[in-house]
């Protein structure tokens, strides 16, 4: 049997949703699938990492669910929380109809319904779900597929937590139990190498590195999600923005600001590359005043060519 013939069926489905993935990230993908282990995918930004898992759950027809780290993230933002408003509500409601005894009426609290005791507030009717709880209360025999965006944004009291969940993959509420999953979800989980990541993190994961494509696959890409772009303009400013990545930027344009800025370009009218235009809209691939710069400058050095 040949790799091809196991992963053709994926590559197929994921490139009729417009998603380009070559053989190793199609390998990656379908072993997160079949193996039910995380997959790790780190690369630079705007390479197609978050879209991976956006294609793949569309491709499954399956909910993605999205958790989005960040410097400061905790437990609460993972996990789970409780409906505060909704138990002050519902002990204001047992108050008023005597349903709760003198020395618990003091603590009026909120609710949807009405509680008789401190035990009632703390049940699933007043549970928020964070995205690791939804991933594992999915109730359906095609797993959803869970996004773990940008962990090397989170610190490592967070990404510890991560770890014991991905080793479990199950939610403890201690007033209510213990959550466990019908089916495990697929993770994805992405960095972008900001920071290092734990070994305990790395060695759970199966680890798959993405760049950035070469230009005629970038056209390729581009292409697809921008439709109605002519095929010379988007040749033209994907070889440009190629070029500019080697420039010494603080933040070098990738795949989604080639896209960004094709569409910008499309929206003005614009069939052909034409520099004068570009330049005023260089927004769209520089994210700094120096990066500006240094890609106005490059366009100049384009003009001037002969």
């Amino acid at each position: 049997m040949s790799i091809n013939s196991t992963l053709d069926p994926l590559r197929s489905e994921l490139d009729r949703l417009d998603y380009l993935a070559d053989e190793g990230l199609a390998m990656a993908l379908f072993l997160a699938m079949r193996l039910s282990q995380p997959l790790l995918l780190e690369g630079p930004s705007g390479v197609g990492k978050s879209s991976a898992a956006t294609a793949l759950a569309a491709a499954l027809r399956t909910p993605l669910i999205q958790l989005h780290c960040y410097e400061g993230s905790t437990a609460d933002d993972a996990l789970y929380r409780w409906n505060r408003p909704r138990q002050v509500l519902a002990l204001r409601r047992a108050e008023a109809t005597n349903d709760l005894p003198t020395d618990q009426a003091q603590d009026v609290s909120p609710a949807a319904t009405p509680a008789t005791s401190l035990d009632d507030l703390f049940t699933a009717d007043f549970l928020i779900d964070g995205p690791l709880l939804r991933a594992v209360r999915h109730d359906d025999e095609v797993p959803a597929v869970l996004l773990i965006d940008d962990v090397d944004r989170s610190d490592a009291r967070f990404e510890a937590l991560l770890v014991e969940f991905l080793g479990q993959m199950s939610v403890t509420v201690p007033e209510i139990g213990t959550f466990g999953p019908k089916v495990p979800p697929i993770v994805i989980i992405t960095c972008n190498g900001s920071r290092p990541l734990s070994n305990a993190l790395k060695r759970g994961c199966h680890y798959h590195r993405m760049e950035h494509p070469s230009v005629e696959r970038a056209v390729e890409i581009v292409r697809r999600r921008v439709g109605d772009a002519g095929l010379p303009l988007i040749e033209a400013a994907t070889a440009f923005v190629f070029e500019v990545r080697t420039l010494d930027l603080d933040y070098p344009p990738g795949l989604a600001e080639s896209i960004d800025w094709v569409a910008a370009l499309t929206a003005l009218g614009l069939v052909e590359f034409e520099t004068n235009v570009a330049r005023s809209t260089l927004g769209s691939i520089a994210k700094t005043p120096e990066d500006l710069e240094a890609i106005g400058s490059a366009l100049d050095g384009l003009a001037d060519s002969p």
